[in-house]
């Protein structure tokens, strides 16, 4: 649970307040945070957007997407009242020259203290530009801590755009004033892997190619793109998932032991990594990468309709749903240990797990029926729909003679912590009001992740798929996914929470 913050007083500009992002995301974090008391006091929110909202139909679309989307409390009449007194609506257009001018004199002047300004850009990518070039001609910000900036993902949409991106943003805003946002730092589950390996001791020294075969990472959503099809068409599983929540996901398994949790130390570890991730020749893209995407299938026993036939996406799509990469990290820990990446839409469950894979026991005295059931031991880190950790470990069946069986201990964070865990966003924005960068990425490792993955993204835009789609919505993805990994001599875990289930996690 959140602790309540110390946090000095602050404006938050949010531009694109009108559209989902604000709707769906920021706005019900922060009424949560409101209720909680994890808000600055003073604190005011002033929406930015071309829409043309009155003040109070601003506040229904808000309160709309509250209703809809918390995932704590839905409003009430006083609670409302009081929350929405904290919003200001202002309608323009990102490219007005004096627009900042314009968003200060939004700004309660009755305030007896200078607040801190945050400008959240939660637009479209394509106007993420032209909003700091005008934030830029209107006020002085670099090097001073009282503005910040918030910048959803995707960040760039290759090395070249990223590059050209942090050059933007460089020069007005240092780099500790810069928060590049992926919410998947936000989640508890995720955060808590630093504390999982580094704050108990029986697992640094099997951490390493002594002891792991092989690390599944998985991020698998059962839903289409419902009306992101504009923006999904021109970007992909590899940039929508694989280039950000994924590599992250990477970093924090793979990273090296942190002296300290400064922000930077953390952020230094993780571009360690991205460092070390061998590069993928172009020749070899097709042993390291598998694309595809979803046709016409059944999710639960329900039709689902194929990518190529959802709004917003062109007949002939060769666009990618579905993406495989396997790397390898060229350090003295990892050497010669395949990480295997995975994520797509339209697959049989919601699920985001990370497996570890343990090598087989050099040697057992065990035979016949006992010999055949034993399994490599595999710890499954499970980030969501459930949040928990699983370790699976050999066990005698009690009776007469020797047989064994694999079972499982495992604890979820629902059955262990008396207490919701907050969600990813409420997280990030009370570290943005509380100026803690540690959970968002620097500029080098933005840069670093859009390497790693720039060759396979050259060869599938220069090699058109010829077989799209290629698997039915409701399956784990195309026939190549299999037999990637089966070439290697291993196979993909099926996550824990559907191997309990069965069908739904």
């Amino acid at each position: 649970m959140l602790r309540s913050p110390q946090l000095e007083p602050a404006t938050l500009f949010i531009f694109g307040a009108s559209g989902d992002l604000t709707q769906r995301k920021i706005i019900p974090a922060l009424y949560n945070l409101f209720l909680g008391g994890f808000l600055p006091q003073p604190f005011a929110i002033i929406g930015v957007s071309r829409t043309d909202f009155t003040e109070e139909a601003f506040h229904q679309h808000l309160r709309a997407g509250v209703d809809r989307f918390s995932l704590q409390e839905k409003h009430t009449g006083e609670t409302w009242r009081q929350f929405t007194s904290l919003i200001r609506y202002i309608a323009c257009d990102y490219d007005t020259p004096d627009m900042y001018e314009k968003l200060l004199s939004a700004m309660d002047q009755s305030w007896q203290t200078t607040a801190n300004q945050v400008f959240y850009l939660a637009t479209p990518p394509a106007l993420f530009p032209e909003i700091i070039n005008q934030l830029g001609a209107s006020g002085s910000f670099r090097g001073n801590q009282q503005f910040r900036i918030v910048i959803e993902k995707p960040f760039g949409r290759d090395l070249a755009s990223a590059r050209e991106l942090n050059a933007a943003l460089l020069q007005v805003f240092e780099e500790d004033q810069i928060y590049r946002i992926d919410h998947y730092l936000g989640k508890e589950t995720v955060q808590n892997i630093l504390a999982f390996r580094f704050a108990n001791a029986v697992w640094e020294p099997v951490w390493n190619r002594n002891f792991i075969d092989h690390v599944q990472i998985t991020v698998a959503e059962q839903l289409g793109i419902g009306r992101r099809g504009g923006y999904y068409d021109t970007a992909g599983a590899l940039r929508d998932m694989m280039q950000n929540h994924l590599m992250q996901l990477l970093c924090l398994v793979a990273m090296e032991p942190p002296t300290s949790f400064h922000p930077d130390e953390i952020r230094n570890k993780k571009v360690d990594v991205m460092n070390a991730i061998r590069p993928i020749p172009p020749d070899r893209v097709r042993f390291h990468a598998v694309r595809g995407q979803y046709g016409n299938g059944w999710i639960e026993d329900t039709p689902a309709s194929g990518y190529r036939n959802e709004p917003g996406v062109r007949p002939d799509s060769n666009t990618e749903t579905f993406a495989v990469l396997k790397l390898f990290i060229d350090n003295w820990r990892w050497q010669g240990v395949p990480f295997y990446l995975r994520t797509g839409k339209r697959l049989p469950a919601r699920v985001s797990e990370i497996s570890l894979q343990f090598r087989p026991v050099p040697h057992h005295p065990f035979a016949g029926p006992a010999a055949d059931a034993i399994q490599p031991n595999r710890l499954a880190i499970q980030i969501e729909p459930e949040e928990g950790i699983l370790l699976r470990t050999q066990a005698k069946v009690p009776g007469l003679g020797m047989n064994l069986k694999p079972v499982e201990m495992h604890y979820t964070y629902r059955e262990v912590f008396d207490s919701l865990s907050p969600d990813a966003y409420e997280t990030l924005l009370v570290d943005v009001l509380r100026g803690d960068p540690g959970l968002f990425m620097r500029a080098d490792q933005v840069e670093a992740a859009w390497s790693v993955i720039s060759p396979v993204l050259n060869f599938w835009e220069n090699t058109p798929a010829s077989q799209f789609p290629n698997y039915q919505a409701g399956q784990w993805g195309p026939f190549e996914a299999e037999k990637l990994i089966i070439d290697d001599g291993r196979e993909w875990f099926l996550p824990a929470c559907l191997e309990k289930n069965g069908k739904k996690c």
